[in-house]
């Protein structure tokens, strides 16, 4: 992910005693044609001091002026409204760099906390074990952009508006931001700053039309233009075979699909009746054909992913009247599936009495969606209630949110407090 990339020259520069947090270019380990035509080196420490020197290099180039400076302290004095701690930015050194007379030094200081902010405010500040099972691809910032904005914003003297505009536009966010700075409840403060941050996760713009499951809630929420046209149960993965956390775009929909029994159960469907074995060399799979007991339901979204995992129907009806919904094996099961697939298909060849033929045909069918739908899977134990009515909490099903409190609360954004360094 390249948040990790922008990332990682920050811990690089603190490790070496640098006084810059800042990014690499990218994130991509180096190519052996590149190691032979002497563009990167191959030994890890030179190419950690190469990429610093470039880094550095990069930042003493840029010029700032005092206005523009005053209005990033300004700025960052006030995070504290965005559910981050103004002290992770250092607000004291740009305080001394603007009583003294050094251009450069204040430059080069004002250029370090405008990356730090400015990778926070889009990406998040929570990492790596703050994390945990979240693959959602958040391309809102890298380095190259960054350094674009920063010269402009200063060029135009408007700092504080060029970093609000990298703060997440769903309505959640500034509502979640109004219950955090209406309540002095630590308990309740935390859960918000932690939802706060897995906004920033996100991708800035969802999109005109989308799909979000919120695992906590158990609910899957097709979205048009900032409006939810239809919000579905959902089954999600039991704690010890969780739902992961990651953006995938769905292009149809399958009717009587089969299903592909995954290599980590196929203990549990082995010798048993109504699954097909294939062999392939030594290895053996297992497949269950359509109909009516099949695990898939009699529907499937097309929304291929790394982790193999998307909605479907479900012949286990019964399990959607429970309120504690996670029963599956990391997929998510879908109420009303065939109504859901009609929506997302959004495609009048595919009204529901020819939805309704296919199935009862039983042959697997393959459904085109007239257009493609972002699909993200996300883990928010909280969510603000309308006009100022405080927030909703969902049960954190998989004991997450301390992890990310704890990545707040460290200046360097990881769930290790001895080795985050300290404010």
């Amino acid at each position: 992910m390249k948040y990790f990339s922008l990332v990682s020259a920050s811990l690089l520069l603190a490790a070496t005693g640098a006084p810059a947090f800042a990014q690499l270019q990218n994130g991509e380990a180096p190519t052996p044609e590149q190691v032979a035509a002497g563009e990167v080196v191959a030994n890890p420490v030179e190419e950690k001091e190469q990429a610093l020197r470039a880094l550095q290099a990069q930042m003493a180039a840029v010029r700032w002026t005092r206005p523009a400076a005053q209005e990033l302290l300004a700025y960052i004095e006030r995070i504290g409204e965005e559910g981050l701690d103004p002290l992770d930015y250092s607000p004291d050194r740009l305080q001394a760099a603007l009583a003294g007379g050094d251009d450069a030094a204040l430059s080069f200081i004002a250029t370090d906390i405008f990356l730090r902010v400015s990778a926070d405010l889009a990406l998040g500040h929570a990492r790596s074990d703050g994390r945990v099972d979240w693959f959602a691809s958040d391309d809102d910032l890298n380095s190259n952009i960054q350094f674009d904005l920063m010269q402009r914003a200063i060029a135009n003297n408007n700092i504080r508006d060029t970093l609000i505009s990298l703060l997440p536009t769903h309505p959640q966010y500034t509502e979640l931001k109004a219950v955090l700075a209406s309540t002095q409840d630590q308990a309740t403060r935390d859960t918000v700053r932690a939802n706060l941050d897995r906004w920033r996760w996100l991708p800035r713009d969802l999109g005109k039309r989308y799909v979000i499951v919120n695992v906590p809630a158990y609910t899957a929420a097709l979205v048009e233009d900032g409006r939810v046209v239809a919000r579905h149960k959902v089954i999600v993965g039991k704690p010890d075979t969780a739902t992961p956390q990651l953006s995938a775009v769905a292009t149809g929909v399958i009717f009587n699909p089969w299903w592909e029994v995954p290599d980590s159960i196929s203990d549990e469907v082995r010798g048993k009746k109504g699954y097909v074995s294939v062999k392939n060399g030594d290895k053996v799979r297992y497949r269950q054909p359509p109909g009516p007991s099949n695990a898939l339901g009699r529907m499937k979204v097309v929304m291929p992913n790394d982790y193999a995992i998307y909605l479907h129907d479900t012949p286990s009806k019964s399990l959607f009247k429970k309120q504690v919904r996670a029963f599956s094996h990391g997929c998510i099961r879908t109420e009303d599936a065939l109504g859901f697939a009609q929506l997302l298909l959004a495609n009048p060849a595919w009204d529901k009495a020819a939805i309704d033929r296919a199935v009862a045909a039983r042959k697997t069918v393959k459904a085109e969606a007239t257009i493609s739908t972002p699909v993200y899977i996300a883990y928010f134990t909280a969510a603000a209630l309308q006009n100022g009515g405080g927030i909703r909490s969902y049960p954190d099903l998989y004991d997450r949110d301390a992890k990310v409190v704890t990545a707040l609360n460290s200046r360097s954004g990881e769930v290790d407090i001895a080795s985050a360094g300290t404010r």
